[in-house]
């Protein structure tokens, strides 16, 4: 909590404190154990940039326990019908004991709600196709993905001189200031086809003057070299708008134009994030599956290694009845459908180390 907002973390909405009708609250994983284990929660999966509410002004008789101290609200926090259980269009719970059509829900990357595959205006492609959704109302509010959406969109669009299907050609209208940006460029290559014409005429050898025509020339060629808008140049030809969900492969947030006027854009649309490849739910995943390969390394290969032979034995010994005790103590909590806490494992170990010096202390050692 201290750190603020996490990039993006697992949440869950408690329907017992926050029910239909009060502010909408989300909770982190820890919390979730510590502060709601008996209530009844919604799990929301995976949001970004969200800090915990627990114990909050939210949350009328209810004091977080691992962190009382915590301010009234967490402004930058967004809120949707997740948070009390609902999703997609249709407001509707997951599971829906009502709905008996088999469907699948999907997770549209800005506005985070889960839709129901056939709620989206299109159908799906295979699982295995595509890696994020952008659903219809995020579309119509990034309407500039359209123009990427002809050439990276899976299924890619129909493009606008083949159309077969309802859709929309947009003719993009250049504003004043474009046109004054293609006449500037414009005169800038007639320009720069005239000095072309100037230097082929000039034929008298001169050293100062076979420097100075190179230096044009190297001007020339980087000013015919210098990247432009993509977002422009895609919307500079026909493509088509539906009112639809569109469906993306894994990479493609990495060609999205970032050049200074389309990452102002990003910003006054709060879509930053679709040029962060590290925001994505596979991003995520990947980084707990890392998380997991390192912790599970052996801590005891690790130590054992490092020690001679007669260390070694103690060593395992040790590890052996600690894990047989431990084993036993968690089982219980298993058993039981309990949750075990902070206190639980301090009273184990301290129950274990007074065991532990009765037995050595009964025990005798003699050289032979």
């Amino acid at each position: 909590f201290p750190q603020g907002a996490v990039k993006r973390q697992a949440l869950y909405a408690c329907s017992t404190c926050t029910p239909p009708g009060a502010e909408p609250a989300g909770i982190c994983l820890a919390c979730s154990y510590e502060c709601h284990g008996t209530h009844r929660l919604f799990e929301l999966y995976t949001k970004r940039n969200f800090r915990c509410d627990c114990g909050n002004s939210k949350f009328k008789n209810l004091q977080c326990k691992l962190l009382p101290e915590k301010g009234r609200v967490n402004s930058g926090n967004k809120y949707n019908d997740n948070f009390y259980g609902l999703y997609c269009t249709c407001k509707r719970p997951y599971p829906d004991p009502e709905d008996e059509i088999p469907d699948e829900m999907i997770q549209c990357i800005v506005c985070e709600d889960w839709f129901h595959g056939r709620h989206l205006g299109a159908v799906p492609p295979e699982s295995g196709d595509f890696h994020e959704m952008v659903c219809q109302a995020c579309m119509k509010h990034c309407h500039f993905l359209w123009a990427y959406a002809s050439q990276l969109a899976v299924p890619p669009l129909t493009k606008a001189n083949s159309l077969e299907d309802e859709g929309i050609v947009l003719k993009v209208e250049e504003s004043e200031e474009q046109k004054k940006e293609i006449k500037k460029e414009s005169g800038v290559e007639h320009h720069d086809t005239k000095e072309e014409k100037q230097l082929e005429q000039f034929n008298e050898p001169s050293t100062s003057s076979g420097v100075l025509n190179t230096l044009i020339l190297i001007q020339v060629v980087t000013k015919s070299e210098e990247p432009g808008c993509k977002l422009k140049e895609l919307q500079s030809k026909p493509f088509v708008k539906k009112d639809t969900a569109t469906f993306w492969p894994s990479n493609w947030r990495s060609k999205l134009c970032t050049c200074e006027d389309c990452l102002k854009m990003y910003s006054e649309l709060e879509v930053q994030f679709l040029t962060d490849e590290c925001d994505t739910v596979l991003a995520y995943e990947n980084k707990g599956t890392s998380d997991q390969e390192t912790e599970r390394r052996d801590p005891l290969m690790d130590t054992l290694n490092s020690m001679n032979r007669v260390q070694q034995v103690e060593l395992i010994c040790e590890y052996n009845d600690l894990k047989t005790e431990l084993t036993d103590y968690l089982r219980r909590f298993a058993d039981e459908g309990t949750v075990v806490k902070r206190e639980d494992i301090q009273h184990f170990f301290e129950e274990f180390q007074s065991r532990k010096r009765r037995r050595t202390n009964r025990m005798q050692y003699y050289c032979s």
